[in-house]
């Protein structure tokens, strides 16, 4: 079997003794881990390790593997020069992964490199394994900022690579969980991050990589971990193979969790085809969510099919109900892929005849004239999820005590400038959040003060 398993570690420089000179002891339960889990290495003994690393070279929109023949590194950025490790890339194994993913439509490959020198993410793993087994080249990948099934998508050409060169392969997931696990700790305590870590080690330790794909990147940031997608990516490497897991150690006595699993393969098992699953269920949830749409939704559903698919501008629906033409208003038009922001366009007041044509005009400006992303392609069509809000007019405020994030957008002017934020959004958890992020988008510094506020409030459609 060539993919022969895989390791999901942590990356603190800390436990380095170089590097933590005496400190290290603090996280000593995940050293004797991570001994553990080389000791797993080198006994699958693999002809080639592919480490994935959310500190190699990222992109938000491309995957990027790293070229060359190759790559060495050291600690010098954590005080530790003296430990440097050099390495042997497979470029046949990477060179056919750069392959697969044009082939298969995945954005990844060799372009864009921006620093060659190994990362802490790389060097640390590399450190452990190489006391126990050496007799392995190197592919080393980052992660992107693309939905979570297309890293898992890419997992799975790394498996293919494999199979195709009969090479054989362990797979190397380098990644903290959460930041904030400990009110000390470097970013503080959020009480999420604690489940997340509890969860993250269930799924690996069972290897239910399927459960990996069903978290959105606002959560993810929340919890402000480093090290899911290069376990997504792991778990599309596993697709369709029956693993072995073992959780070896979970601790966050430094405020980041560190956890580590092992995985080993025990061969194919068509049942664990976790990413078919998923798209059948996410299916039948879009269905559903178009099932129970109602008219301000299905219209601007219509209207982007309409347009993004033949070009064509429909004509305002003469079944719609009668508020909507009686009726004029400001709105926003809101697309997500899987949870994500896909575009986001409205007015603030109206500027059409009716709420309905009023609903038409800004969905097509949110699939084609967000600044922040690119057009909706066809082939998203089917993927995308709606929403429409209808604002009630803006009130003018003396003070942040009259706004509540949940119930009331905000509009903050200064000059010319305008910035407005709708209300109860996931991830906007307090006024000031909601104010900072609105100041941002109308560019107005976050320190100043002098601004006018107003608010109102919404009638969300979804």
């Amino acid at each position: 079997m060539p993919i022969v398993g895989g390791v999901m570690v942590p990356h603190p420089p800390l436990i380095i003794p170089e590097v933590g000179k005496g400190k290290e002891k603090i996280i000593e339960k995940t050293a004797r881990a991570y001994e553990k889990a080389a000791d797993f290495v080198a006994e699958l003994k693999p002809e080639t390790i592919v480490i994935i690393s959310p500190h190699s070279v990222m992109y938000a929109d491309y995957l990027h593997i790293s070229p060359g023949k190759e790559a060495a590194g050291d600690l010098s950025n954590f005080g530790a020069p003296e430990v440097r490790i050099s390495r042997e890339y497979d470029d046949e194994l990477s060179k056919r992964m750069c392959e697969l993913s044009i082939k298969g439509g995945v954005l990844a490959g060799y372009v864009g490199e921006q620093e060659p020198s190994l990362d802490h993410g790389t060097l640390i793993p590399l450190y452990f394994i190489l006391k126990k087994y050496k007799d392995f080249k190197l592919v080393r990948t980052g992660i992107s900022g693309r939905p979570l099934d297309e890293q898992y998508r890419f997992g799975m050409v790394i498996k293919q690579a494999a199979e195709e060169l009969g090479r054989r392969v362990l797979i190397v997931a380098s990644g903290d969980l959460s930041h904030k696990l400990k009110e000390d700790g470097p970013y503080g305590l959020e009480p999420e991050g604690l489940k997340y870590d509890e969860k993250i080690m269930d799924i690996m330790g069972k290897a239910s990589f399927g459960e990996l794909l069903g978290f959105n990147s606002v959560y993810l940031n929340k919890v402000a971990e480093c090290g899911h997608r290069s376990f997504v990516i792991m778990g599309g490497a596993f697709d369709s193979l029956g693993v072995e897991a073992k959780s070896i150690s979970h601790e966050g006595e430094t405020g980041v969790g560190y956890g580590i699993c092992t995985l080993k393969v025990l061969g194919k098992d068509p049942e664990r085809n976790f990413l078919k699953k998923f798209y059948e269920e996410e299916s039948k949830e879009l269905e559903e969510r178009k099932r129970r749409e109602d008219e301000f939704v299905s219209l601007a559903r219509r209207t982007v099919e309409a347009y993004v698919g033949k070009r064509q501008i429909i004509a305002t629906p003469r079944d719609l109900p009668q508020v909507m033409y009686d009726d004029r208003a400001g709105a926003f038009v809101s697309l997500h892929i899987k949870g994500e922001l896909r575009g986001c366009i409205g007015t603030i007041a109206p500027t059409m005849d009716c709420v309905a044509e009023e609903v038409i005009h800004n969905a097509i400006s949110a699939a084609t004239r967000d600044p922040r992303f690119p057009e909706v392609r066809s082939d998203e069509l089917s993927k995308l999820e709606y929403s429409v809000d209808v604002l009630g007019a803006p009130e003018d405020i003396s003070s942040q005590d009259e706004l509540d994030v949940k119930k009331y957008g905000v509009i903050v002017s200064k000059g010319h400038r305008r910035g407005i934020l709708l209300p109860d959004l996931e991830g906007v958890e307090t006024v000031d959040e909601q104010i900072d992020i609105a100041k941002r988008k109308a560019g107005i510094a976050e320190e100043d003060e002098d601004v006018k506020l107003q608010r109102f409030e919404v009638i969300r459609h979804f």
